[in-house]
């Protein structure tokens, strides 16, 4: 594992909902340098709605410690 990935997931706890949605969208962009309109669009309403979901209490969150011990 590289060190600024080993950074990222150690520093993950720290992001808000918001931030970690926004860090996923990047982190998918970076795999593929052409992206659908179409996908990218869905891709930020789907991320949205996740995170109203959060807010508003409609969905639990995972902690990523909860994450890496399913791993």
């Amino acid at each position: 594992m590289s060190e600024a990935l080993k950074n990222l997931m150690d520093s993950i706890d720290q992001l808000s909902t918001k931030e970690k949605a926004l860090a996923v969208h990047c982190l998918l962009s970076a795999m593929d340098g052409r992206a659908d309109d179409d996908v990218e669009q869905e891709w930020l309403l789907l991320a949205e709605k996740r995170s109203n979901e959060l807010e508003n209490g409609k969905i639990r969150p995972t902690t990523w410690d909860q994450i890496k011990q399913k791993l």
